[in-house]
């Protein structure tokens, strides 16, 4: 039973355990001596977002991994996608990135990536874990002459932006396209920036002035409010929107309206099957991801592969079946071909570029797939019963479906990093699906709370 690790790592509010000091500590002696089997000085790179916390919980991390043997190499403030970049390009022998995404600044995480760049799969997270929770973990502790060192890697992002500016093919042009992108005050509030000013964007900017505890608030991908806005004050062809850790984004079109990763991921999948670079003919989506996505695929003559929720099943997927794109609706999308994990400023210059080679706007191409009505609906939860067990809820989730008939569906489900459940409904009515959630939001109220 993992105790630690959920679908993205290990999460939880600022110091309180495990998000604490003492527990970052053990988090980085377990992960030391995790790859020490195969190095006996294994060098460690760790990133960091912009939370108040972050520092806090990487000098407990990096002395962890140090009183093991293991070297640190702190990159700073960078991207989740930058950190996988920088480990699987150079001689890391992992990668560790701390933050809580799009959270607000009072929660962090911990996620860590092999020497490939990939996130660790379930068997080593449990063996790390093991580690952390050993009986006695002095145990791990190395020699006095092998004691680790911490380094500072102080413009490590300059190898991602260049890997970023070269995935924007020779032959496309961004120069003079009228941008708007909000950094979210969080981990991209200089790379960003950086990377499409470089290209000659003509760049507009919100959520880049983090001070520790404004990450995610009102801005980013969850808050597109803020962008909509700008993107209609200057004229914009499009808006971009990152999250804290930038592995996701949300994008707006010149009218202002949101266009969100499902459409995003239908867009880039014709062109990718369009120029015959599509491995497979396959998209791999998750179980979120909108009926429109997969019935506008079929069209074009691409399968829909789907997963559980949350990018690494997606990557496993694409990984394990040979595919070479797919994503999830929050905007994580994943293109193999050029990165191992989601990445919202890589995802931003490829749809500049399929706007910049098609010289359609944003929101033609959206125009590609028919969104269906869709609900999603939180409830906190005390605690996570098998949703099997709860008579009540099942109840309402068999009178949902036979409503909905074939043009909906419903999918409940318990968050991987939260203790909440998730509810979402799709349909062609959009006063039923919102009933139709209501109903078992408060099955599973009187089941679980």
């Amino acid at each position: 039973m993992r105790k630690l690790f959920g679908t993205d790592g290990i999460r939880g509010t600022a110091n309180i355990p495990p998000m604490d000091a003492p527990t970052a500590y053990k988090v980085g002696a377990a992960v030391g001596s995790h790859f020490r089997a195969a190095n006996r000085h294994p060098k460690i790179y760790i990133g960091r977002d912009t939370r108040l916390s972050g520092a806090m919980l990487e000098g407990a991390l990096a002395s962890g991994l140090c009183a093991v043997g293991a070297e640190a190499v702190s990159l700073g403030v960078v991207t989740t996608p930058g950190v996988a970049h920088l480990t699987r390009t150079t001689d890391a022998d992992a990668g560790v990135m701390i933050s809580a995404s799009h959270n607000p600044f009072i929660d962090n995480g911990i996620k860590i990536f092999s020497h490939d760049g990939f996130k660790l799969p379930d068997d080593e997270e449990e063996k790390i874990e093991a580690l952390i929770f050993k009986e006695n973990p002095d145990d791990l502790n190395a020699q006095p002459h092998e004691i680790g060192s911490i380094t500072f890697w102080n413009d490590a992002e300059e190898l991602y932006i260049a890997a970023l500016a070269t995935s924007v093919g020779a032959d496309v042009s961004l120069k003079g396209m009228k941008i708007v992108v909000d950094c979210a005050n969080g981990a991209a509030y200089r790379i960003a920036p950086e990377t499409l000013g470089r290209l000659g964007i003509d760049l507009k900017t919100v959520g880049v002035t983090p001070d520790g505890r404004n990450i995610n608030k009102a801005c980013g991908s969850l808050h597109p409010p803020l962008l909509q806005d700008e993107v209609r004050r200057h004229g914009a062809d499009l808006g971009v929107a990152f999250d804290g850790d930038a592995d996701r984004a949300i994008f707006v079109d010149a009218a202002g309206d949101v266009v969100d990763g499902d459409q995003i991921m239908a867009i880039c999948a014709r062109k990718l099957k369009q120029e015959g670079k599509l491995r497979r003919d396959t998209l791999v989506a998750t179980v979120m991801s909108n009926i429109g996505l997969e019935r506008a695929m079929n069209k074009l003559g691409v399968k829909v592969v789907k997963t559980a929720v949350g990018d690494r099943y997606v990557v496993e997927e694409m990984r394990a079946k040979g595919y070479n794109f797919g994503g999830e609706q929050s905007g994580h999308l994943i293109f193999l071909d050029h990165g191992t994990s989601g990445d919202g400023i890589l995802t931003a210059l490829q749809v500049m570029s399929i706007v910049s080679q098609t010289g359609r706007p944003l929101r033609e191409l959206a125009g590609l797939m028919t969104v269906y009505p869709q609900v999603l609906k939180n409830l906190m939860v005390a605690y996570k019963r098998p949703l099997g067990e709860l008579e009540s809820v099942q109840r309402a989730i068999a009178d949902a479906e036979a409503r909905l008939g074939r043009d909906g569906r419903v999918l409940v489900r318990y968050s991987g990093t939260e203790n909440k459940a998730r509810v979402m409904v799709e349909g062609l009515d959009r006063d039923l699906i919102n009933r139709c959630a209501d109903e078992i939001i408060t099955a599973l109220d009187a089941e679980l709370n």
